[in-house]
């Protein structure tokens, strides 16, 4: 038996004690006879009554002789005042009491104010409780970060797939955490910090969780948003806190996720106060960064998707010394990621991951968790035993377009129209040499404004893109629109986020790639995520004069209509296959790989002689260019 055992039995043993001698002592009050006061005076005159006691509302007193059930005592409520006369006629000794209110009155005052008291701090504390404050208004300085053990963090480098030179560059901090004195013997010493970078689901989180889980050291998770209080100076007291908590658990991992929300950059906004509690907390970071020991064996880890906007005075050497890139896997990536989601579903025994992986292109590993889990709804819900090819492209359609929303009834003019607009796109595509091929087109609506859509896979991933490449994917955006204008002879608001897009594209290819001739081999816009210099600055979003922006405006007005030439002219080459396989869609509704080979067997390849659209750009602005039909 240990002695938290001993010490629980004795409280048991000591709170039965205590109920027995209540119950005694409340048996004994009551077994004293009550008499009524009439009674009493009775007794008094026959002189049965030997002594009593006064108090100033009850009599209590013994008898000469015990009564009828063998007791002496008794007690009456007190209704005479001119008692002691009777007492002293016939000999009853007698004497007073003095009964103190105090007790009861300041027990009047107390117990209501403690009781009030007591419910607000329950209420205080339950609602801490719910926004994880867990100690309430004391603990208000203390970290609130998640300490995971060993035994806690389950998660290892086999668990963390497609992204092999992150794991590979976090590898040797988990050989420092395992091995410090190897790594220091020539005078090495690891990285105070390590900055995670990427965009969002690509498993910068479940990463640094390996990593705990590899080193088997304790693993301290806690949100940048966690530092940030109503109160001034609360962030900078979690920030001494957890380091204080790290270091006396060392050799220890801090991991801060969304560094972003405690690091954005000193000064940045100008207009919102220079000292406000955010950059405390970032100066307690800064402060605790340069001041623990890099030989201690704390390693300080920290995710972000805005790099940009973090203080440089973070990103400096002796802080974050080493960025580690945590981005989109490519295709053998996007395989291994698939395998390891695949362990808790079942396949089909002819899927192939390498075709799944073909679909899937910039999909992060949060994407490919997600596909899985939308192959298996697909795969329950028309009642197979396994999961399928085919399950899978439903994952993918549902993620890309949207949920479909057949209940949403087009008007046959709208179905027609819409039914040319995306085979305007199809057509365009499979004319242009080069171009994604078209894996499916519906006239299905799907998502919140989606009245069809027309998909395509690329053959393989890219990371570098051409001028003509660009024109040619503008060209296929303009295909929709293209349609609509040379059945319809009008326009309709169904290309706008065609139209979107290749705005995007367009002045792209003159501002940010600097791909116009006559513009020279200058950027002229920055990239829009970056808006902070080195020194956090904020920089001007345009550094160049009027002339060049009507310059600018003309050449992206020219890029866009000559794509809305280069598609008219490919629609009118392919009239009649436009007619045949709109009237296919209308009839169909969706039309996949198999229907659109056997379409495209017909297509009349691209012009390669269209010339661009001539947009003269006056200073006065008045010449409109005419769209030639």
């Amino acid at each position: 038996m240990n002695k938290t055992t001993k010490i629980n039995i004795g409280y048991i043993f000591l709170a039965i004690i205590g109920v027995i001698l209540l119950h005694d002592m409340w048996s004994g009050y009551n077994a004293v006879t009550p008499l009524p006061y009439s009674e009493f005076k009775t007794l008094v005159r026959e002189g049965k009554v030997e002594e009593i006691v006064i108090g100033q509302n009850e009599i209590r007193g013994e008898l000469k002789q015990p009564d009828a059930t063998g007791n002496r005592h008794f007690h009456t409520t007190r209704v005479d005042t001119g008692l002691a006369e009777d007492l002293h006629k016939y000999g009853v000794k007698f004497s007073g009491k003095v009964e103190s209110q105090f007790l009861a009155t300041l027990l009047s005052w107390i117990v209501p104010v403690l009781l009030f008291v007591g419910i607000w701090l329950f209420i205080i504390r339950r609602a801490a409780e719910r926004m994880g404050g867990g100690g309430g208004m004391m603990s208000i300085g203390k970290s609130k970060a998640k300490v995971y053990v060993e035994t806690d963090t389950k998660t290892t480098f086999d668990d963390v797939a497609g992204i092999e030179e992150a794991k590979a560059e976090l590898a040797e901090t988990v050989a420092f955490l395992k091995n410090p004195d190897q790594y220091s013997r020539l005078g090495a010493r690891m990285p105070k910090g390590i900055l995670l970078v990427g965009p969002p689901g690509t498993g910068k989180t479940l990463l640094a969780r390996a990593v705990a889980g590899e080193a088997a050291v304790p693993f301290f998770s806690i949100s940048g948003s966690d530092f940030v209080e109503m109160f001034v100076g609360v962030g900078a007291a979690r920030v001494r806190d957890l380091f204080e908590q790290a270091r006396g658990k060392a050799p220890a991992i801090i991991f801060i996720d969304e560094l972003d929300a405690m690091g954005r950059a000193r000064g940045a906004s100008p207009y919102a106060g220079g000292h406000d509690e955010k950059e405390q907390t970032l100066n307690q970071l800064l402060v605790e960064m340069d001041g623990f020991d890099p030989t201690g064996g704390i390693v300080l880890l920290a995710a972000t998707n805005r790099p940009e906007v973090l203080d440089p005075a973070l990103l400096r050497a002796g802080r974050f010394d080493r960025q580690v890139l945590v981005d989109r896997p490519d295709k053998t990536g996007r395989i291994a990621i698939l395998k390891v989601h695949i362990k808790n579903v079942t396949l089909d025994a002819d899927v192939d991951l390498e075709k799944v992986a073909a679909l899937t292109p910039g999909f992060t590993g949060a994407d490919l968790e997600n596909l899985v889990n939308e192959a298996a709804l697909a795969a329950t819900r028309r009642g197979a035993s396994g999961i399928s090819l085919a399950d899978f492209n439903t994952g993918v359609e549902r993620i890309i377009a949207g949920l479909e929303r057949k209940n949403r009834l087009l008007n046959p003019l709208e179905r027609e129209i819409v039914a040319y607009h995306e085979m305007g796109h199809a057509l365009v595509a499979a004319a242009i040499s080069g171009s994604d091929p078209v894996h499916k087109v519906s006239i299905i609506p799907r998502g919140i404004g989606a009245l069809g859509y027309t998909i395509q896979r690329p053959t393989e991933d890219r990371y570098l893109m051409t001028r003509a490449e660009l024109e040619n994917r503008m060209a296929v955006l303009m295909g929709g629109r293209a349609a609509e204008y040379i059945v319809f002879s009008h326009f309709s608001t169904g290309a706008a986020d065609d139209l979107s897009k290749i705005a995007d594209i367009a002045r792209s290819i003159v501002t940010k790639y600097a791909m116009e001739p006559q513009l020279g081999h200058v950027a002229f816009d920055k990239d829009r995520g970056s808006f902070l210099g080195p020194g956090g600055e904020i920089q001007p979003q345009r550094q160049y004069g009027d002339d060049t922006a009507r310059e600018i405006d003309c050449a992206v007005r020219k890029n866009v209509l000559t794509a809305f030439e280069r598609a008219v002219q490919i629609l009118k080459d392919n009239r009649e296959l436009l007619e045949r396989s709109s009237r296919m869609l209308l009839d169909k509704e969706t039309l996949d790989d198999d229907d659109l080979t056997n379409l495209f067997l017909d297509v009349k390849p691209a012009p390669e002689d269209i010339q661009a659209v001539s947009v003269p750009c006056s200073p006065s602005g008045d010449h409109q260019p005419a769209v030639k039909g």
